[in-house]
């Protein structure tokens, strides 16, 4: 239709390159055109065939070691200036391309193969009136497409209609986000009115206007105009390309987004690229063997000059130089040419090896049975493999609560309702009665709808039900009305419950459990069953849950016609809203509260309001009128919730628990003798978290002091920080000592490091959210990080998930030491991403942190595992790797160095050039790979044993700038030694029948053979834990090398290639001499006597806490786990932070539940015995010293 918006909106389309709002209209594909709008096919290849070399070459050639290597391969293609075959580094260069580039093809060809597939599905697209079966490619936006049950959602769709009551579908968004519960949407009526009636469909003829193309899942802003009517479209009337349609025959719906604009596509984008603290010191490692190798070069460049002047005009007669080359220009040719002879001080295996390392411990880390979850069938994973050796450095844990340490399974322990407590037993005496597994349970075979696996101990409340007590009655009905679970009953009588939170099922669940069954729902109605009476209540608004409002209401019309608000929500915010009269009611509930605190438990509180006729006609329609509101829609509705949430009329609280994970406690004491801090990041209020705290013995009674700053002021913030701060270090001095300094490549970049502070004792400190908004204000955050870095434990309260991100931020900023984030829901995705490294727990909140995480698990105790064996041993291996390589390959260079003084500074090499191709990519390749791949200081029982072996690791003590000054001097030793000793010994050594035996060829023979002998026995003498593969592989290197020697200076191969292999019989007249076994041994022991006998020296003199621990592994047992105490625990108060995400409100007051009620009803009091399943008590285990035992799923 052409009208004003359409016009207006066609304006839009052409006037801005930028999308600003996206208008279209059904079924018109030449007005939709007209806005250049995506298609719906998809691309996410990189390359074709025709683009693949050119790009990948380009792409891998962008890495600075790639590029200096083909500098390298240019440079020997100029006669004038190498002395080497190209093929020394274009084998090596080649190897390298190659293996990178087999790779991206294949993971290419894979993307390649993803994109037809989903590109040629096929959908029934309405065209001329008519369903005609269409790829997906094909699809443009504005079409009317037609799914069907368990189909794919082929674009971002605007719901038209559906084969389901109320115009209702069922949509599993397990590829979207990874959840795996069912979500509803429903179709707005006037389009449900359209069905599937083929004409109405093609006639429709709709304008949309919403947002442009975005990633944010959770939310949608549109209109829908039709017929002149305007409608609000929000996020539940729109099916996300991604779902899948589930218990839905069909359904109709309008394209929005297509292909590369759907928000699927959009949060495709590449996550912030992780990098080790070693990757990042590599760089500026080989940045300074660019140096060392330059001097080196610069030193023989005046050497040639020097000998040119001095003696090379002796040998112009018999080595002529070429015309038009002086001395000069000589000298600098021979620079070049040393570049090129030296170039193996930087081999280009190194980054391969590396990669293979890495890749290997990865493998470990998903093969390891102790992390695997039998109850879930969940193995650890490692889903990046750049990370591990970090994982064995890391100094800061910031971990979620809720989930991550506890199992985030509620159950219904006790309650107040008008002032009197229910939950707990007493004796005669007025004692407190421990509840064990043998304590009587409430029996509720009297309520057919009972769920059998709730248990309950306290008769009296039941009591108090059934007697009709009113307060008692409305309590519960609170519970069965105020939420938005889905009802699903598959059976009849066997209700499930599909909730937003676990918090909210525990709780309607009780209600169920006490008479109050929440049966069914319509978009209008609620139908309880109270104490076997039906009741139908009708829903008149949904006042739902949000991050700020921390709290939800329903309003409800009863049968006699009252009109009714139930609220419910945290103690914080339920107080301030309500009348006055309830004050002595809220002094006794909040005692209440603070008892079932000491218990650790999850509270809220309950409240209700009775409403006027006349005041909730003129509410509901201004709601109306906000909620169709394009700008300022949720400011508004806010503004309207606030409004008629007040004055209310208090009921009681409820008490949740949330037990704790198994193995909890010791895990974190494990961390904490690691010298690791923990700090807690949670959503729950502070009592809750302070009690969890103390249970699973991040707060121990033995601290000194727990500092609590809940200011409300950025000045009362900053005087509690300074005071814990005093009372902790009080010679400390006032302003913070921050040294900057610059890192990086080339020292580019600028860092700020807060020097940690000696304290006497340990110390922890809780920070309430509002007043850590004011705390990591610029002015306070150094404040903040100084006072918190102090304590062993901080737990933060009541934080959103940004200053989830903001915390972990703030630490990696100043402090400069490795992070770790752990947590189980999307709200602790920022704080993963943060982090250094990001672990995911695959818990009862779906899989978003585990899709964002670099590693995964099931259980927070497989994290000591994670870092005290795996991360320990990858570090480890990571740094014996790049130790061993530099050394082997500094001492392989230095030889060709002093050979040079020997040889006229002419850039003649002294190894044979098939020598210099095979040393790093055959000869020491299989041998180093042997032990960074299975290496063991200590084995995985001792490691847990003894945590203060992680110790090393955080200060980065095995593989630092002086380490590496160690490894250079240690080859500039070994490379004296192998190039001087062979060189003395044979300069004038003669064979039995008087002729000479040093040449050329055997002189370099001997050279090798006396450098592979002794980087081979250095390797050995650093291997810790022998396999069979490692001794194989230094067997198959040994072996191999004199197979390839004999080989290539045998008569056969010169026959064959006579300008490749000239040197016959070099090797074997070689070695048939004694004194070159003499002077292979002599050098061999040269080079490593002196590094056993340092070692041992050493060991001797200042053990490492490693030498301590491998002694006492050899010489003792591992001693059995001793006797844990029961722990204590703090009784204060708690509460529950209902920290849930939205929930499902505005999807079932627009028409929206999750499945048809049945039409048939069982008896609901017939005296019948109900079946209960006895609860098994919870046993915590050391993770370090016992075997997980078989759980049945």
């Amino acid at each position: 239709m052409g009208t004003v918006l359409s016009y207006f909106c066609h304006l839009c389309g052409h006037g801005n390159k930028e999308e600003k709002e996206r208008c279209l209209r059904a079924n018109d594909r030449t007005f939709n055109l007209s806005f250049r709008y995506a298609n719906n096919a998809i691309k996410t290849s990189k390359y074709n065939i025709f683009t693949f070399l050119p790009l990948n070459l380009f792409e891998q050639f962008k890495r600075l070691a790639n590029a200096y290597f083909l500098f390298l391969l240019i440079l020997q293609l100029i006669p004038q200036i190498s002395s080497l075959s190209w093929i020394t580094t274009g084998f090596a260069l080649i190897v390298v391309l190659s293996i990178t580039a087999v790779k991206d093809a294949i993971d290419d060809i894979n993307r390649h193969k993803c994109d037809r597939q989903v590109n040629n599905r096929k959908v029934d697209v309405l065209m001329d009136g008519q369903l005609k079966n269409e790829k997906w490619m094909n699809v443009q936006v504005g079409d009317i497409v037609k799914l069907g049950n368990n189909e794919f959602v082929t674009a971002d769709l605007l719901l038209l209609s559906s084969s389901e009551p109320f115009n209702l579908v069922y949509v599993d968004t397990a590829e979207l986000d990874g959840e795996t519960n069912l979500k509803v949407k429903q179709a707005l009526t006037v389009t449900g009115e359209l069905g599937d009636n083929i004409e109405a469909l093609a006639a429709f003829n709709g304008e949309v206007r919403c947002e442009p193309p975005n990633n944010r899942l959770d939310k949608f802003k549109g209109t829908l105009t039709v017929n002149g009517e305007r409608y609000a479209l929000d996020n539940d009337k729109v099916l996300l390309r991604g779902c899948t349609l589930r218990n839905t025959e069909w359904c109709f719906g309008l394209v929005i987004f297509g292909g590369p604009d759907t928000k699927l596509m959009q949060n495709s984008g590449k996550s912030m690229f992780k990098r080790t603290s070693i990757d990042h010191l590599m760089n500026i490692l080989v940045l300074c063997i660019f140096g060392f190798l330059a001097s080196m070069c610069s030193i023989l460049t005046i050497g040639n000059a020097i000998w040119e002047t001095n003696e090379g005009s002796v040998f112009t007669m018999f080595l002529p130089r070429e015309p038009g080359i002086d001395a000069p220009l000589a000298s600098f040719l021979i620079f070049w040419s040393y570049v090129i002879v030296l170039n193996t001080v930087i081999p280009s295996s190194l980054y391969v090896s590396v990669e293979l390392i890495r890749l290997g411990n990865s493998f470990f880390i998903n093969w390891d049975r102790k992390m695997y979850y039998l109850k879930k069938d969940t193995p650890a994973q490692a889903r990046t493999t750049t990370l591990n050796e970090e994982l064995g450095q890391i100094k800061y844990i910031f971990s979620d609560k809720t989930g991550t340490l506890t199992q985030n399974i509620m159950t219904f322990n006790k309650c107040s309702i008008n002032g009197k407590a229910y939950g707990d037993l007493y004796d005669f005496s007025g004692q407190r009665v421990e509840i064990t597994e043998r304590t009587e349970r409430v029996d509720f075979s009297w309520n057919n709808l009972a769920d059998p696996k709730f248990n309950f101990h306290d008769h009296s409340l039941v009591e108090m039900v059934r007697g009709g007590n009113p307060e008692t009655q409305e309590f519960f009905r609170l519970l069965s009305l105020c939420h938005t679970v889905m009802p699903e009953e598959k059976k009849e009588g066997e209700l499930s419950y599909q909730a937003q939170s676990p918090d909210e099922g525990a709780l309607v669940n009780a209600a169920r459990n006490f008479g109050f069954v929440f049966r069914s729902r319509t978009p209008e109605t609620i139908t309880v069953v109270e104490m076997g009476k039906q009741v139908i209540y009708e829903l008149l608004a949904i006042l739902d849950f949000n991050n700020m409002r921390k709290r939800m209401s329903v309003i409800v019309r009863s049968p006699e016609g009252k009109l009714t608000l139930y609220c419910k929500g945290a103690d914080t915010v339920i107080f301030e809203r309500l009348h006055p009269s309830c004050n002595k009611l809220m002094e006794v509930t909040t005692d209440h509260l603070n008892e079932y605190a000491g218990d650790g438990l999850r509270t809220l509180v309950l409240a209700y309001k009775d409403l006027n006729e006349n005041y909730m006609i003129d509410w509901k329609q201004r709601h109306h009128e906000a909620s169709v509101a394009m700008e300022g829609r949720e400011e508004k509705l806010d503004e309207l919730y606030e409004e008629i949430e007040k004055d209310m009329m208090l009921l009681g609280a409820t008490a949740v628990e949330d037990k704790l994970q198994d193995g909890v406690p010791q895990t974190i004491e494990q961390l904490t003798k690691a010298d690791i801090k923990i700090w807690v990041l949670t959503g729950d209020k502070q009592e809750t978290a302070e009690n969890i705290g103390y249970s699973c013995n991040m707060l121990r009674e033995e601290m000194k002091d727990v500092f609590v700053v809940s200011a409300n002021t950025a000045e009362g913030v900053k005087e509690e920080l300074q005071n814990a701060r005093r009372k902790m270090c009080p010679e400390a001095a006032e302003e913070p000592s921050v040294i900057k300094s610059r890192v990086g490549l080339f020292w580019l970049k600028k860092t700020e490091t807060v020097q940690d502070e000696k304290v006497d004792g340990d110390y922890g400190l809780i920070i309430n959210g509002h007043s850590l908004a004011f705390a990591l204000e610029k002015n306070l955050r150094l404040e903040l990080l100084r006072t918190a870095c102090m304590c062993q434990t901080v737990i933060c309260c009541r934080v959103t998930p940004l200053q989830k991100a903001q915390v972990v931020q703030l630490v990696k900023k100043y402090k400069q030491a490795v992070t770790l984030a752990i947590g189980d829901g999307a709200n602790d995705v920022s704080m993963i991403k943060a982090a250094h490294i990001g672990v995911g727990i695959s818990g009862q909140e779906g899989m978003q942190a585990v899709l964002s995480s670099d590693f995964s698990f099931a259980q927070f105790r497989y994290l000591q595992r994670l870092l005290l064996v795996h991360g320990r041993w990858s570090y480890i291996r990571m740094y014996k790797f790049l130790g061993y390589f530099f050394y082997k390959n500094f001492t392989f260079t230095l030889v060709q160095f002093w050979y040079a003084f020997f040889c006229g500074f002419s850039a003649k090499t002294v190894y044979d050039e098939w020598f210099i191709t095979f040393y790093n990519m055959v000869y020491t390749a299989l041998p180093v790979l042997g032990m960074c791949l299975f290496d063991q200081d200590v084995n995985d029982r001792w490691s847990l044993q003894h945590p203060e072996l992680y110790a090393p690791g955080q200060k980065n003590q095995y593989f630092n700038k002086k380490a590496f000054v160690r490894y250079l001097i240690h080859g500039c030793y070994c490379s004296l030694i192998i190039f001087f000793i062979p060189w003395a010994s044979m300069n004038d050594a003669v064979r039995n029948d008087g002729k000479d035996i040093v040449s050329h060829p055997s002189f370099a023979f001997l050279l090798q053979t006396c450098l592979l002998a002794v980087v081979h026995t250095q390797l050995c003498v650093d291997t810790y834990y022998w396999t069979a593969v490692n001794h194989f592989f230094v067997l198959l290197s040994t072996i191999g090398y004199f197979a390839i020697s004999v080989t290539m200076y045998s008569n056969g191969m010169f026959y064959v290639f006579p300008s490749s292999f000239p040197l016959i019989g070099a090797a074997r007249n070689t070695l048939n001499q004694p004194i070159v076994w003499l002077t292979i041994f002599l050098t061999f022991l040269l080079c490593i006597l002196p590094v056993v006998a340092f070692r041992f020296i050493f060991i001797q003199l200042r053990p490492t806490i490693n030498d301590k621990v491998r002694y006492k592994m050899r010489t003792e047992e591992l001693p059995a786990p001793a006797p844990r105490l029961p722990l204590r625990r703090r009784s204060t108060r708690s509460g529950y932070a209902f920290s849930h995400s939205q929930g499902y409100g505005d999807l079932v007051t627009s028409r929206k539940f999750l499945i048809k009620r049945s039409t048939k009803r069982a008896p609901l009091f017939t005296q019948t015995d109900s079946s209960i399943f006895q609860n098994q008590p919870q046993h915590y285990r050391t993770i370090a010293e016992e075997p997980e035992e078989p759980q049945s799923p």
